[in-house]
């Protein structure tokens, strides 16, 4: 394929989904049935060239840095937009357009009753999400990157508050925003940083001459960045927005947690790593801060009743595992594990979305239960989802979670034991959900009982093809040690640093196996414990004592209310009542009422009388003098008046 038709092919990937959101958008009196052909065609076609460039790149294509237009020239510096392929961000490519597209089918469907207008917005708000994601995976520099950043953030916030009416849901668009603003400041800052260091941000140029930053530069860049990347990819202590995001419609929710906005910081700085393999302490921030969030967003995720919260902490503690292989220098079983979580966690959404269809818009577990009998096809794929994830082999989260607990063990034996007790919780709230929702008794309303069914074929195909990827995803970087060739790191060897892959190597094999048995084992125990417990008890679920904590969410938003939310909002009723409308406005209002009052009564003077004219002459002649009396000019002045 040749060099010029390859560079045309780049531009149609982003292309197609911003064309769809320009007709979907404009044209909002469009069928439904056209609206779904735009938004699903747009997204497909993508994929297929998607495909088209990965094939290339991975047949020995070399690395391609298109330009498309100058975005910035000064003299200082010169930033293009423009955009880059290589073996990271064509799979990426894959997964974005490839898990999005299932979820464009999947909402064709699951967004039927909308209104025709209010459709045509949800699925321009779609494809406007993936276009801003495309964007950022392509840019060749920070700053088309960041562009892609920001449109993510303002993509959430609109479909998460997608129906606007509630106001609720509106608050929690609006936290996603602020607190997404918060983590972009750092990222934004790190640009600076590099650009008046470096005098660029493209990423070639940045890595080539990483030798001219000090120390000192590349911690403080590389935290920096990290900070945005807690924020987008809701790390501690940015984290509380992802579970309110839940507030949009369900294949939103799939489309957040798997394909798009989450991650992006793990892509962040896995396109970093040559930055951040020459920070030891940034490095252990992020393994820090990730084994952190994993372990805190799964205790979280025991006690949570509503089926699509238990999967939003999920998501949080999945990236907390992501962020440890990044912290430990494993970038590409980070990069391994956003692949296959993009699978199992855009099954486990869609198959809660299956659920919450089929029993009217009830998300609350204690009133499901018994949902095999009447939803085989979501049972059995919602199934393999919770396998996966609870890292059963040979399911696919078996491979990813394993690279990344070596990884971590060769880095520090204190961050494996403690993913350890992670994966073990991942297993049992994982299952408390299975069983609480398809096991056991049905515990709904008598009218929602008469009309449990299985889904429709746009909801179920999707289902279907993600629990196969689920199934098989894992072996596509089998290790060494159960006879594979690590295929996917091999391919990402060009990008990504295998820094503590000699630690990994002189763990031998029998260690290797050891670590795998445990994590396994922990898995497998939590399992159990979970079926035991609930399948025949669902009450269990009624938080008590500690578990109301745990239910309570540790009353981590209660504790940022008070301490942060309602002192700013007290803050800003004081400027806005006391220094703005009592303060500025006051004075400017009483200005113009002032000079509304004087004119009044100095208007009353203008009486027609000119008595009362040479009187006030007088007496202004008699106040001239007793002011300037002793003054000599006023002397002069009143002889050459009179």
């Amino acid at each position: 394929m040749t060099f010029e038709f390859l560079t045309y092919m780049v531009y149609l990937v982003p292309l197609f989904p911003l064309i769809g959101f320009l007709l979907t958008g404009l044209f909002r009196n469009l069928s439904k049935s056209l609206v779904s052909i735009i938004a699903c065609g747009s997204i497909l076609a993508s994929f297929i060239v998607s495909c088209i460039l990965f094939f290339d790149v991975k047949s020995g294509g070399a690395l391609q840095v298109q330009s498309l237009f100058p975005f910035i020239n000064i003299a200082s510096f010169k930033i293009d937009f423009a955009f880059q392929v290589d073996q990271l961000s064509s799979l990426f490519l894959l997964i974005i357009t490839g898990v999005g597209f299932l979820i464009h089918v999947y909402s064709t469907a699951y967004m039927h009753e909308e209104k025709e207008e209010h459709f045509a917005r949800y699925f321009s708000y779609l494809n406007l999400f993936v276009f801003s994601m495309l964007l950022l995976v392509l840019g060749a520099n920070y700053v088309i990157m960041f562009i892609g950043w920001e449109g993510v953030g303002l993509c959430s916030y609109l479909l998460i508050g997608y129906w606007f009416k509630n106001d609720s849901y509106n608050y929690a668009a609006k936290k996603a925003f602020v607190m997404n603003r918060i983590g972009d400041l750092g990222f934004l800052l790190g640009i600076f940083w590099l650009l008046s260091k470096l005098g660029t941000a493209n990423y070639n140029d940045v890595f080539a001459n990483v030798n001219q930053l000090s120390s000192t530069d590349i911690t403080g860049i590389t935290v920096l960045l990290f900070i945005g990347a807690m924020g987008k990819s809701a790390q501690i202590p940015l984290y509380t927005w992802l579970p309110d995001a839940m507030a949009g419609p369900t294949p939103v929710s799939a489309l957040i947690h798997a394909a798009t906005m989450v991650t992006a910081g793990i892509y962040m700085i896995a396109r970093s790593n040559a930055l951040y393999s020459l920070s030891a302490v940034a490095e252990n921030l992020v393994a820090i801060v990730g084994i952190a969030t994993a372990l805190f967003a799964a205790t979280i995720a025991i006690k949570q009743n509503d089926i699509k919260k238990v999967l939003a902490y999920s998501t949080v503690s999945q990236l907390g595992y992501m962020f440890l292989g990044l912290g430990v220098g494993a970038y590409s079983g980070a990069v391994f594990h956003v692949m296959t979580h993009a699978f199992f966690k855009a099954l486990l959404f869609l198959g809660a979305g299956s659920v919450i269809h089929a029993i009217h818009n009830q998300q609350d577990m204690r009133f499901m239960g018994g949902l095999k009998k009447y939803m085989p096809v979501t049972h059995i794929t919602f199934l393999v989802g919770c396998i996966a994830i609870s890292g059963i082999p040979p399911f696919s989260g078996f491979f990813s979670k394993d690279e990344i607990l070596a990884a971590a063990y060769a880095a520090n034996p204190i961050y494996y034991w403690l993913g350890v007790i992670g994966a073990g919780m991942t297993a049992f709230y994982m299952f408390r959900l299975y069983a609480t929702t398809f096991l056991g008794k049905f515990r709904g309303t008598e009218e929602q009982k008469h009309h449990l069914h299985e889904s429709p074929v746009a909801i179920t195909f999707p289902l279907l093809i993600l629990a196969l990827l689920a199934v098989v995803g894992g072996f596509l970087n089998v290790p060494e040690v159960l006879g594979g060739e690590q295929q996917l790191q091999q391919f990402l060897a060009p990008v990504l640093k295998s820094e503590n892959l000699q630690k990994m190597n002189a763990l031998g094999s029998s260690k290797e196996f050891m670590l795998m048995g445990v994590s396994v084992a922990v898995a497998l125990a939590g399992i159990l414990i979970a079926l035991a417990k609930y399948i025949k008890k669902p009450e269990l679920n009624e938080p008590r004592g500690f578990g109301k904590l745990l239910a309570d969410k540790w009353y981590i938003d209660e504790i940022y209310n008070t301490l942060i939310v309602n002192p700013l909002a007290a803050l800003g009723s004081f400027f806005k009542n006391m220094v703005e409308r009592s303060g500025i406005d006051g004075f400017v209002n009483g200005v113009g009422t002032f000079i509304q009052y004087s004119s009044r009564r100095l208007r009353l003077v203008q009486n027609g009388r000119v008595g009362t004219y040479i009187l006030m002459m007088v007496f202004s002649m008699l106040v001239l003098w007793c002011v300037f009396w002793n003054q000599s000019y006023i002397i002069d002045f009143f002889k050459k008046l009179f």
